[in-house]
């Protein structure tokens, strides 16, 4: 299903690009999970250039990529869009290099009412169209979505144990993607930290992306109200800024980039000792929207101040700090072979 999904959204934008009576463009090409396997073998096996339009199979692309030797799995995404043309993200998993593991498909009985649903999808839809109003000022808050949090408030409220046996046993995938956002509604957010890290490894990605983005809100929450006493294991999510999948990566970094906000110590050692090589690659990437804030972790980790972090990516100075978490790198794993 995951695999379908992802060739429906490439076709649509090959649809969208027909419509215009022009397929769409490859503007900038990003590579990750690089570490044997060169960034040549890769974009020879792709075929995929800048300035070149978005070839017609991404099956095809992936299925070249994966039999490029030390490459287990490959993954091929265009991110709409800048203009007419679309950001191209490959990512490959190697054969020796880290591997993320999700749980089983769930084969239970619980399930979610669909009253709750409805207002997951209409929660959804209210998102869609604040994301398409051109950037201006706002109403700081919407009406109709206060309306349907309320809802989610109280049915979480009254109903944890439902959203908690949902996240691991029901096999509808839209159901658990639904759970992962209404249980972030609990008002206890200690209660519901390990129901989202649990969740942060669903099988389904649109699951994990809900799950995390529910325990960045709740870190969020810890940050500005310490009193609460709200952990998240860093430790227990820092796997998913290796994953195949573009969104587990840029929801992790985004997650990491709020624990990290007050220089959370614990975030930041996990981060230098099991990240930081990813987050490097990441910070290079060619589409700067993309490479900001895995660039930050990076000066962070580095220990830079913000504000040099800040001046640094400003002036166009990405490799004087990438160069320091580099012989950084070199001192904590100094017999693997660390990027240039």
């Amino acid at each position: 299903m995951r695999r379908f999904l992802q060739i429906v959204r490439w076709l649509s934008l090959l649809a969208a690009g027909s419509l215009a009576a022009q397929v769409p463009g490859v503007r900038e090409i990003n590579l990750y999970g690089l570490r044997g396997v060169t960034p040549e073998a890769v974009r020879r096996a792709s075929r995929l250039q800048s300035g070149e339009p978005l070839p017609p199979s991404k099956i095809d692309m992936e299925e070249r990529i994966a039999a490029v030797p030390g490459v287990r799995s490959a993954r091929v995404e265009a991110v709409c869009c800048q203009g007419k043309d679309v950001t191209a993200f490959i990512g490959i998993e190697e054969q020796t290099g880290p591997h993320v593991v999700f749980h089983r498909i769930p084969a239970g009985l619980a399930a979610l009412p669909p009253e709750l649903i409805a207002s997951y999808q209409q929660f959804l839809s209210v998102l869609r169209q604040r994301a398409s109003i051109e950037k201006g000022e706002r109403p700081p808050r919407d009406p109709a979505l206060v309306e349907i949090e309320e809802r989610f408030t109280t049915f979480a409220t009254e109903h944890l144990a439902e959203l908690r046996a949902a996240l691991r046993d029901d096999p509808d995938d839209a159901e658990r993607a639904a759970a992962a956002i209404v249980i972030g509604y609990v008002p206890d957010k200690t209660a519901i930290i390990d129901d989202l890290v649990y969740g942060a490894h669903d099988p389904d990605e649109s699951v994990r992306s809900n799950a995390i983005r529910s325990l960045q809100a709740v870190a969020i929450v810890g940050a500005a109200d310490p009193a609460q006493g709200i952990h998240i294991p860093p430790g227990a999510l820092i796997d998913l800024m290796h994953s195949i999948v573009l969104s587990d990566r840029l929801e992790t970094v985004d997650l990491f980039i709020t624990l990290t906000d007050v220089r959370n110590e614990e975030a930041l050692a996990m981060l230098r000792v099991r990240a930081l090589r990813t987050l490097i690659e990441m910070a290079r990437w060619e589409s700067l929207r993309y490479a900001l804030r895995p660039f930050m972790l990076v000066g962070r980790v580095a220990g830079m101040p913000e504000q040099e972090i800040q001046q640094r990516w400003s002036n166009g100075e990405r490799e004087q700090v990438i160069r320091k978490a580099v012989a950084l790198l070199r001192t904590i794993a100094p017999a693997t072979k660390a990027p240039k």
